[in-house]
């Protein structure tokens, strides 16, 4: 009886709490729309939360919004031969889709409108696509849409790395559009010194309830306004009134800005702070002092951060507040000992851990002895370069109950070991990994009957994305008739991408999401095919957006 209520429609208000359980789940949610009206009224604003993160045919969406914009600015498309059946009246709409947007990321955003424009047009037109951009916007501003999430993240794989610069006129002007986020995502590479210090002003001046906040930007380019974006960053701390997550990356001085949390609400609600590629030796001094202030302190993370010498483990062990160190990726030891030092301290809590890219010496030998020997809580491992002397195999298996992404890769620069180290890491890798994995990325040059040792002794493993880099050496093999065989027909993956690269002397990519025919043949087996960068989660996006 009460599912034939919830089906007819009588209970509205638990219908809706039924349905926000789908709220990532897309598939679900399509099927909800067809029960009958209030289904469909319930799941379609959730389904345009954060319509370009939708893997397949997110560019779709842009004909849909399009539609919303006034006869003038349609007419702005007609230079561009732009059919007129794709921008159609609104009437015929039957939802005011755009003031259902929640999250924007502008780099999605770009990918997308390249993909649509690739559709209409030959040749990708750069003033076509950044007139696109601006009408996405005036769209998202006229229809009051109220973001929850807003990701400035600069790209320049799709030549559109401008558009941020020129459109920034709309942001500053319609502070409704961005004043009630709680997420933010300042990922900068290409935006003009003036234009980040005017939008940061307009951040801490129109928005002070964000929860999280990520500034990851170098400081080329920047020159001599580099101490007034650093100030900006310290007045958006102090003008918050519910930080719970603050994310300093690539270069920037955190010095003020840490100094600054004791005289912020930010000392009882900040829980976590991540510091990447952070060089400490101009903040080692107030470590101690910062983080005493901070009343809720739970969690920090250390990754590809310089100078993590002596002072700065002393001045972490002095921390007198009970947090927990629960990531470290190191690009250089400079003092095992003091490393050792602070794991002991904090062993039982590491949960991500792994080495950038570069060969193991001797004191990343005795760290990742240490690591196996008594870490057993490890979920995220980057194992860099591995060597015939680190047992990744034993690593893995000792954490078996907890790891669930993986990221293997070996060194290209010496082509005889590079081969060799690769068929090692297949021939000995499926045998160890769990029953479930969300992540699996290998870079290795891959010989057809290694990867079907491979794949055979993982055939119990499922991986809900599996990445593969191959690096062709000479004249390649075809591993893709061992894919189809071990992971395609037995459906052992969700998303799969396959790269295969040349080496320094002959360089190519050739992508497997590129092969129509090939892809549909995956789909057919329920296996989505994306581009390796697009499904590649490094350690950086890991930690600062799964957390």
């Amino acid at each position: 009886m009460a599912c034939s209520k919830i089906f007819s429609g009588d209970l509205p208000e638990l219908i809706e709490e039924i349905i926000q359980y789908f709220r990532k789940d897309l598939s679900t949610l399509y099927s909800c729309i067809l029960v009958n009206r209030l289904w469909c009224r319930l799941a379609i604003p959730l389904l345009w939360e954060d319509p370009f993160s939708i893997p397949t045919q997110h560019y779709r969406c842009i004909e849909t919004y399009l539609c919303f914009l006034n006869e003038d600015s349609k007419a702005k498309f007609n230079e561009y031969i732009i059919i007129d059946n794709l921008l159609l009246s609104n009437s015929t709409l039957l939802f005011n889709y755009p003031n259902f947007i929640k999250y924007l990321d502008t780099s999605k955003i770009c990918q997308s409108i390249k993909y649509w424009v690739d559709t209409l047009v030959d040749i990708y037109n750069n003033e076509l696509g950044n007139l696109v951009y601006r009408s996405l916007f005036e769209v998202f501003i006229e229809s009051e849409g109220n973001l929850l999430s807003f990701e400035v993240v600069m790209i320049t794989d799709y030549g559109c790395d401008g558009y941020f610069n020129d459109n920034i006129d709309l942001i500053l002007q319609n502070p409704k559009l961005t004043y009630n986020i709680r997420n933010l995502n300042f990922d900068h590479y290409a935006i003009s010194p003036q234009n980040t210090i005017s939008f940061l002003k307009f951040l801490y001046s129109n928005c002070n309830s964000i929860s999280s906040i990520i500034f990851f930007f170098p400081t080329y380019g920047i020159g001599h306004s580099l101490s007034l974006i650093e100030n900006c960053l310290t007045q958006i701390i102090i003008s918050q009134h519910n930080l719970k997550k603050i994310s300093f990356g690539y270069y920037i001085n955190p010095h003020d800005s840490l100094l600054s949390l004791k005289n912020s609400n930010c000392s009882n609600t900040l829980n976590t702070i991540i510091f990447c590629f952070i060089d400490f030796k101009n903040i080692i001094n107030i470590l101690q002092e910062a983080f005493d202030q901070l009343n809720v302190l739970e969690s920090i993370h250390i990754l590809y951060c310089d100078s993590l010498n002596s002072d700065f483990v002393q001045q972490i062990i002095k921390v007198n507040k009970p947090f927990k160190l629960r990531s470290l990726f190191v690009n250089e030891i400079l003092h095992f000992e003091s490393l050792q030092l602070l794991l002991q301290k904090f062993i039982d809590y590491l949960e991500n851990f792994g080495f950038e890219y570069d060969e193991y010496d001797e004191p990343k030998r005795q760290l990742f002895k240490f690591i196996t020997k008594y870490c057993k809580k490890i979920r995220y491992f980057d194992s860099g370069i591995p060597d015939d002397d680190n047992n990744i195999y034993l690593f893995i298996e000792n954490n078996q109950h907890n790891i669930n992404y993986i990221t293997i890769e070996v060194d290209i620069d010496n082509y005889t070991n590079y081969k060799e180290l690769s068929s090692t890491v297949l021939q000995n890798l499926g045998q160890v990994l769990p029953i479930k994995l969300e992540y699996l990325c290998l870079s290795l040059s891959f010989k057809t009957s290694d990867l079907e040792i491979f794949l055979k002794n993982s055939q119990n493993t499922f991986i809900k994305k599996l990445l593969i880099r191959n690096i062709v050496i000479g004249k390649g093999e075809n591993i893709l008739f061992c894919i189809k065989k071990y992971i395609m027909k037995k459906e052992k993956v969700k998303y799969l991408a396959i790269l295969e690269s040349g080496s320094d002397d002959d360089k190519f990519d050739d992508e497997l999401f590129f092969l129509k025919d090939e892809v549909n043949e995956f789909k057919s087996h329920n296996i989505i095919v994306q581009k390796y960068n697009d499904l590649c989660i490094l350690a950086y996006d890991y930690i600062n957006n799964h957390l």
